[in-house]
């Protein structure tokens, strides 16, 4: 039986399941993570202020700052791999063979289900 916008395994690949005890230490951890960062958060109230050029400051609560400057390093990473990401797709189309856009007709026929919101789509790897 087939449960609409449950995620599927493409044919013969293994499905991965964790182990209930294992679920249960993977949240525990989860658990100890969240906790940590809330106390780190709660130590850092005070008020930190940053120095800009031409004598601006901003003054904010550390966690505040401390948040703001690791998404802006995100931010920045995810933009500085763009051009790379967007090379390597122009490589792999370059080498893609012809056929390999027609499903070859040795494998199955899968059925699939359209669940209330639109048509399933498999996962994608990479971008």
């Amino acid at each position: 039986m087939s449960v609409p916008g449950a995620f599927r395994a493409p044919a013969g690949l293994p499905v991965r399941r964790i182990a209930g005890g294992m679920r249960i230490l993977v949240w525990l951890f989860r658990a100890f993570i969240f906790f940590t960062l809330f106390a780190f958060a709660l130590n850092n109230q005070q008020d930190a202020a940053v120095r800009w050029f031409f004598g601006f400051e901003w003054r904010a609560p550390m966690v505040i700052v401390v948040l703001v400057a690791f998404a802006a390093g995100c931010a920045f990473g995810v933009v500085a791999m763009v051009p790379s990401w967007w090379r390597h797709r122009r490589v792999a189309r370059r080498f893609e063979p012809a056929g390999a856009a027609a499903a070859p007709s040795s494998l199955p026929a899968t059925t699939t289900t359209v669940s209330d919101f639109g048509p399933e789509h498999p996962p994608r790897d990479g971008l």
